[in-house]
């Protein structure tokens, strides 16, 4: 039986069972019993690490006794096993010999948040962006069958994650494809957020459904009358319990069907995958599990306890609760959420549209105020793009809330159905720049680079707050696409203003006057950049606008200094800094120039404050940096 616990363990728990487990393989030398007592070690233990560390929370406790059956029936990691997103896999680490690292879990140098390949040989598939287990689970037995080796291949996939395109797509491709597959849909209604979409309305709404009920006892009354029907009733009922199942779906397309099964039923689990491994071709198992089990708060606020920031020792649970709700300053996403009601107010053509980050998107008052003109369109970034297009061209105005790293996905939807017809739709794009503890696959360092080749586009970098309301209110009025960046977390304070002013598209802001360098600063580094300005004497420009940049502008600080400096947290390759460097080259201004932005690497976990460290970003990095190319135009002029 699953054990509940209602508080975060202060100090680390007695798991005797679990301190022997250092891969999956010891796991068969345990008894029913003592996997149960296993399962209930690992929640109190992961309890205990992301009570610690802060992290992901509820997607982990709620797959605990399916991680433990997995690996138990499984030869892993000869046996593949494929997790989809990554929220869910604290169980796994733990079951796979890295117990004793997960007090380092999202820190820098520490363990991934997210399956990762580098890190450890049960890792089988790198995973970040969510509804990718499939494909890539589908890829490894195509390569099992084409080199000739027996062995299983499982991927865990959400039910949240099955409402996105590429979930369906593999759908369709594995019934055509001779290799073995096995689906295990991990079905507990919750993606980050409370799943929106045909899907899964349809899983929800299934085991609780009066239709089925209606249609069985209403065809039973019609046929208690006519004699000798008793077992063309029962013959009925089955085939009506048929049509109203899963597998029905499923089945259509070409898997075969089990479930749905417990899946916090130890045993019940165990047996059903050691039966199912047996069938060949494409399998789908349907397990159905609560996302924060054995936890009790997150049983009751499974939104609220999706992830977890570190508890402070003797912090009361009633303390952490409201710790979780306190702010310096407004985030950006916050932001965003009341410029998006303020405007809505103020137009009736506004709709916003996001694709299942409601919540982290900062959209849920707009949701409340305004539900008919709230898009969630679950999973399916594509879709959210051309839903968006298609709106614009009967003269809505649609407002896509998207984090950066997402939009990486529909990046032919933004260039065909977006730009190409020059149609009217703002992107507010959050997770702008690194994003901490989420590491790469969050990272949103390149969408100036993808964003500022496009034609038609408008792309914007406030540097705080206020300057992002502004903005957002700029892009809204322009007729054509148009993106505003902005960051995760907080801002810098800065005082916003009620009242809504657009801006020059195109011009930046002179925030320091100084000397020799001029450092052109594109979004909300600018306070670092300011103070290495103060230490240098130079100046500072707010620029704002990536596309299109003030050129003019440009031309005055060139003829006024000797350096110039562009600093962005994007990638360096084709991000503003070049866009500085192409406009001085094609009018044929002659001055040296560095960029300051993010190398061509992808930068690992870390608090945000050790990610720009790292790649000087910082106001020291940027000094030493800029110090150096001092330096080195001194030399190169004295030689």
């Amino acid at each position: 039986m699953t054990k509940t616990f209602n508080k975060i363990p202060e100090y680390r728990p007695d798991t005797p069972l679990l301190n022997n487990v250092d891969n999956p393989s010891q796991l068969k030398a345990l008894s029913s019993g003592e996997l149960l007592e296993l399962s209930n070690e690992i929640r109190e233990f992961i309890l205990y690490c992301v009570g610690k560390t802060g992290g992901h929370f509820g997607a982990g406790l709620g797959v605990i006794e399916l991680t433990v059956a997995l690996h138990y029936v499984f030869k892993t990691p000869e046996d593949r096993l494929v997790w989809d997103v990554g929220h869910q896999t604290y169980p796994h680490k733990i079951l796979t010999g890295r117990r004793e690292e997960m007090l380092t879990i999202r820190q820098h140098k520490g363990l991934s948040g997210f399956p990762k390949r580098s890190e450890s040989e049960y890792d089988t598939f790198g995973v970040g962006h969510s509804s990718t287990s499939m494909s890539a689970a589908l890829g490894m037995a195509v390569a099992a069958a084409q080199n000739k080796i027996t062995r299983n291949t499982i991927a865990v996939m959400g039910d949240g994650a099955m409402t996105a395109g590429i979930a369906f797509e593999a759908i369709n491709h594995a019934a055509h494809v001779d290799a073995n597959l096995l689906v295990v849909l991990n079905d507990n209604q919750m993606s980050i957020s409370k799943n929106v979409g045909g899907l899964s309305t349809y899983f929800a709404k299934l085991w609780s459904s009066k239709l089925y009920n209606q249609l069985r006892e209403t065809g039973k009354k019609a046929l208690r009358t006519m004699p000798g029907t008793t077992n063309f009733v029962r013959r009925t009922e089955e085939y009506m319990k048929s049509i109203v199942s899963p597998a029905t779906i499923f089945e259509e397309l070409g898997f075969y069907y089990v479930g749905p099964i417990d899946g916090h039923n130890l045993p019940l689990l165990i047996q059903t995958l050691s039966n199912v491994k047996e069938i060949k071709g494409a399998v789908l198992l349907h397990v159905i599990t609560q996302k924060g089990k054995g936890y009790e708060p997150a049983e009751d606020d499974p939104v609220g306890y999706h992830a977890l920031s570190k508890i402070e020792p003797k912090t009361s649970e009633k303390s952490i609760q409201e710790n979780r709700k306190v702010l310096k300053s407004p985030k950006y996403s916050k932001v965003f959420g009341d410029w998006l009601c303020d405007m809505a107010s103020s137009d009736e053509r506004l709709i916003g549209i996001t694709p299942a980050m409601c919540d982290g998107s900062g959209m849920n008052e707009f949701a409340e105020r305004y539900p008919d003109r709230f898009e969630d369109v679950a999973i399916a970034e594509q879709h959210a793009l051309t839903l968006a297009a298609g709106m614009a061209c009967d003269n809505l105005k649609p407002v896509v809330a998207i984090y950066s790293t997402f939009l990486q996905r529909a990046y032919d939807q933004l260039i065909h159905d977006v730009a190409l017809q020059s149609l009217d739709v703002l992107f507010a794009i959050d997770r702008a720049g690194l994003v901490g503890e989420d590491g790469a696959t969050h990272g949103g360092v390149f969408d100036l680079s993808y964003l500022r080749c496009v034609p038609n586009m408008i792309v914007m970098t406030p540097s705080d707050e206020n300057e992002t309301r502004q903005l957002l209110y700029t892009g809204y009025q322009f007729s054509g696409p148009a993106a505003v960046r902005y960051p995760r977390g907080i801002g810098p304070g800065s005082l916003i203003e009620k009242s809504m002013v657009e801006v020059q598209i195109g011009k930046g802001r002179i925030v320091r006057s100084g000397a020799r360098t001029a450092i052109l600063n594109f979004g909300t580094l600018l306070s670092a950049a300011f103070d290495a300005a103060e230490k240098l004497g130079a100046s500072v420009v707010d620029m704002r606008f990536v596309k299109p940049l003030d050129e003019d502008l440009i031309r005055e600080l060139a003829g006024t200094h000797e350096l110039l400096v562009t600093v962005e947290e994007n990638v360096i390759a084709g991000g503003a800094g070049t866009a500085v460097s192409e406009y001085l080259a094609a009018a044929a201004i002659s001055i040296p120039i560095l960029h300051l932005g993010i190398p061509d690497q992808f930068i690992d976990h870390g608090k945000h404050s050790q990610q720009l460290e790292s790649v000087g970003l910082d106001t020291a990095g940027m000094l030493k940096k800029i110090d150096e190319r001092l330096e080195l135009l001194k030399t190169s002029q004295n030689p």
